[in-house]
């Protein structure tokens, strides 16, 4: 492919690219602050220069010029050339003086009056200027220089000072009380030499200033592509994951944002291999379960339909078990259902104010009679009356989960104690038994769905393996909690922790 062919489809490229597209992307950002910053930066540099320089070469010669000026002063008295303008010592000097700087001298008496001009135009004249007063009056014994740039020359006024000498006896007195301003000198200098060469730093500084450009160019062209260059690579394998061709967490440069973006992504990668094996395994598990009642059903008929003349006891008493299996077979679809709905949060919160002691009264009433059938003992303790905002209906569910598990799983002349308890943010439910208990290494997978700890046992009581997963959902949709501590052999204490007020939560 030649130049040209290149050319031609990146123009097509940046055609099909819209501005705010390319304004959205990081590495044209970084590249766009790194040129704005060196470019800012030589601008202000160049500046800070030049203008250094001028100030720098207006100083010096101000100061050489004041030099001239404080030398020519003392000559103008000692030649007394305020009265008398024909020495030509003096005169030469002052030419002299305006030639050397290119500008421009007028001595001026305390009269105003100008004694002298090298220009020759306002010899003669007098002169009202405030800077000339003001040295005249206030008698300053110092230059007042100032500095046109605008015009290009610098303009100073000089007081021309007599010290005046006191006799005291045999003592000659002379002191800086004694001097008087005779007049001033009012001089103009080019500074033709200064812009000049200003001219020749400005154009040799803008000459560096390209070179620099350029290099500051490349520079943020490297640099950016050479930083963000990382994060190319994270989006690559990030697509490669995405589309399947590899499921391996992902590996990167140790950058200190990019491993915030690969440990992020790769605690992402992972939770999701978890919910894909959770889901498989949920899949198989509800397969399973959906078909043992189904296989029981299809084996109790086809002996019903095998064998003939079969008597009414018999018969019946196979009638009752298809009704059994068909029973369960409902109840596990019922309890998917209610999962299926909690995990999608599509059912939401039916938010109002109940009263959690008379909910758990009512509830421990509705399971009384399976307790008394196992002759298991239930109670109820509440240390204060507790009114909450919650789903009255996913509470229930929660409550009557639990108790109905402490029944089942308990054994023969055994308790299960329900506590309520809060304070000023939660209210507790606390549900205790006195039942076989569960295995330490069980205890971090009773809320899975299906997960039973004694499965034989489970299906002899009748459990779908999926309350203590409903109650979690219900609890987790509340913002609780629920923690489960117990002793093998000894009995199980589920422990729910729910906010009085729910109102952050979706309501219907």
């Amino acid at each position: 492919m030649d130049t040209e062919q290149i050319g031609s489809r990146a123009a097509d490229f940046f055609k099909q690219l819209k501005i705010k597209d390319i304004l959205k992307s990081l590495r044209v950002r970084f590249f766009i602050i790194v040129f704005v910053t060196g470019v800012v930066s030589c601008l202000v540099l160049h500046t800070m220069i030049l203008d250094s320089y001028e100030a720098r070469a207006v100083s010096v010669r101000s100061t050489e010029v004041q030099t001239q000026l404080r030398i020519l002063a003392n000559h103008l008295i000692m030649y007394n050339y305020l009265q008398d303008t024909s020495s030509d010592v003096i005169n030469a000097e002052l030419d002299m003086l305006a030639n050397l700087y290119d500008g421009r001298v007028m001595v001026i008496n305390d009269d105003l009056k100008v004694v002298k001009d090298t220009y020759n135009i306002s010899q003669g004249k007098t002169i009202i200027s405030e800077e000339v007063v003001n040295c005249l009056k206030k008698g300053s014994k110092g230059t007042i220089s100032k500095y046109d740039n605008a015009n290009g020359y610098i303009e100073m006024i000089t007081p021309i000072i007599e010290s005046q000498v006191i006799e005291e006896g045999d003592v000659s007195i002379v002191g800086d009380s004694n001097e008087v301003v005779r007049g001033v000198l009012l001089t103009s200098v080019s500074t033709d030499t200064i812009e000049t060469t200003l001219s020749v730093l400005s154009t040799r500084a803008k000459n560096m200033e390209m070179i620099i450009i350029l290099v500051i160019l490349v520079f943020a062209v490297v640099v950016s592509y050479a930083l963000l260059k990382p994060f190319d690579r994270i989006t690559a394998a990030i697509n490669d994951v995405k589309a399947g061709y590899t499921d391996q967490p992902i590996i990167g440069p140790n950058y200190y944002e990019t491993e915030q973006i690969i440990n992020a992504f790769n605690s992402l990668l992972r939770r999701m291999k978890v919910l894909d094996d959770s889901r498989q395994e949920f899949v198989s598990n509800v397969s399973h379960e959906l078909k043992t009642p189904i296989t029981s059903i299809k084996v109790l008929a086809d002996s019903l339909i095998t064998q003939e003349n079969i008597p009414a006891e018999v018969y019946k008493d196979f009638m009752t078990d298809i009704v059994a299996e068909i029973d369960r077979e409902d109840k596990i679809i019922n309890d998917l259902l209610a999962l299926v709905k909690m995990d999608k949060k599509a059912s939401g919160l039916n938010i109002t104010s109940v009263d959690v002691v008379a909910l758990t009264e009512n509830v421990l009433k509705r399971l009384r009679p399976i307790a008394r059938k196992k002759n298991v003992e239930l109670t109820l303790e509440s240390n204060r009356a507790i009114n909450a905002e919650i789903d009255e209906v996913k509470i229930s569910l929660v409550i009557m989960n639990l108790v109905e598990n402490a029944i089942k799983y308990n054994k023969d002349d055994g308790w299960v104690r329900v506590e309520l308890d809060a304070d000023h943010q939660f209210f507790t439910v606390k549900v205790a038994d006195s039942g076989m208990g569960i295995p330490e290494e069980s205890l971090d997978h009773i809320y899975e769905r299906f997960y039973r700890v004694d499965k034989s046992r489970s299906r002899e009581i009748g459990g779908t393996g999926l309350g203590l997963s409903i109650a979690r959902n219900a609890v987790i949709m509340h913002r609780g909690t629920i923690e489960a501590e117990s002793v093998l052999g000894e009995g199980t204490t589920f422990t729910i922790k729910i906010p009085l007020m729910c109102g952050n939560t979706k309501t219907n």
